[in-house]
């Protein structure tokens, strides 16, 4: 492996800006310094560009966007679709991604049934068998209402890559879906009639009736046991955001609400919000913005969801519209959910620290990936 010397960089650290050079050696950084020292070693001129930490994403659906790029259309090969959503994962400056597989789930025509022991091969596969430019591990998304949950957790849960197992309920009516017009909308594409609507609400509202306490407590359970780490997904109350707690979960991801995300952050939950809400400006489904809670003092993290590029624009967006330092809205998509779920040899720049780098350039404020290196090899 190739010692490397970054040379007339600007360093985004943990607390600072650095103008000056990096060392890495065998895949860690050895030195930060504030001026050129050479020492023989292959130089990499950044002419003032922006280092920063390669990026941590705790929750992203790309990879379904990729198996199933139109609806109707399954890409043939779910190990193909998993290499896409990895260059895409690296081209966002994303070098340590947890995979988001859905365990059990709802959704009418929908893939999870169809998919999740394909995904969770590929996903397997290209990580072990170095297939990915992103390190990639698993979120696993327990929809606590699906009567599967009870088979099929036991089944993917026991693999060493499982770094973040989070308990969600999709049934109308609560959480996400307290506006059942919203709820309606999103699922415009299935052109219910009121009847069929009402149809399906009431199938969900059985489900939920039976399965999902049980579900729940069987998820949070299977967590603690193996010692991964949990997250309660929308949370819209002080209700919710107090069960979360009690439960023992540590990461509040996406609350739809103000009042949730206080809770939260009151009974000690780290609070994690989307990338795009930020980047838009609210959210696409009438929830809390990201923002007012960065303004708050509520937001901990980010994770881009549903467009990887998200990531490292709200970052800046971030430093840009609320006057906040950029170290520390970078640390929000690295540093911080690293330490979410355990990742503590990545996610800044710090002597040790794992070599997970990305060189950023600025075009009329927009931050632009030029190249990116993973335990210091370049990979993109």
């Amino acid at each position: 492996m190739r010692n490397l010397h970054f040379v007339n960089a600007r360093i985004v650290s943990r607390d600072q800006i650095i103008n000056g050079d990096l060392t890495v050696t065998e895949g860690r950084i050895q030195a930060i310094t504030e001026c050129s020292s050479g020492n023989g070693r292959e130089e990499i001129d950044l002419k003032g560009d922006l280092l920063l930490p390669g990026l941590v994403e705790l929750h992203t659906d790309n990879l379904e966007k990729n198996i199933q790029p139109r609806p109707g259309v399954l890409w043939p090969s779910i190990l193909a679709a998993a290499i896409a959503h990895d260059n895409q994962i690296i081209g966002s400056g994303i070098t340590t991604v947890l995979d988001a597989l859905a365990i059990g789930g709802l959704r009418e025509g929908g893939l999870d049934s169809h998919i999740l022991d394909e995904s969770f091969t590929a996903i397997c596969q290209g990580q072990e068998q170095k297939l990915f430019k992103a390190d990639h591990a698993l979120h696993l998304r327990c929809e606590v209402a699906d009567p599967q949950i009870e088979a099929l957790l036991p089944v993917y849960g026991e693999h060493s890559l499982v770094k973040l197992i989070s308990v969600m309920d999709h049934t109308p009516g609560q959480r996400q879906w307290t506006d059942l017009e919203k709820w309606r909308l999103y699922h415009r594409d299935k052109r219910w009639s009121d009847q069929q609507a009402e149809e399906v609400k009431q199938k969900r509202l059985e489900l939920q009736d039976k399965h999902a306490d049980k579900n729940r407590r069987l998820a949070i359970g299977f967590a603690r046991e193996r010692q991964v780490q949990l997250a309660s997904h929308d949370d819209t109350t002080m209700t919710d955001a107090r069960a979360s707690t009690k439960a023992g979960i540590k990461i509040a991801e996406f609350p739809t609400t103000l009042v949730a995300a206080k809770a939260a952050k009151k009974f000690g939950m780290s609070v994690v919000m989307g990338a795009p809400n930020v980047v838009r400006g609210g959210s696409h489904s009438g929830n809390v913005s990201a923002l007012e809670l960065a303004q708050l003092g509520l937001l901990d993290g980010l994770s881009s969801d549903y467009v990887p590029a998200s990531l490292l624009h709200s970052a800046f967006y971030l430093a840009d519209k609320l006057n906040l330092p950029l170290p520390q809205t970078i640390a929000m998509v690295s540093a911080h959910v690293a330490e979410m779920v355990g990742l503590t040899d990545r996610g800044e720049i710090g002597v040790g620290k794992k070599a997970d780098l990305i060189q950023v350039t600025l075009v009329n404020g927009l931050p632009i990936v030029r190249r990116v290196w993973r335990e210091g090899q370049q990979v993109a």
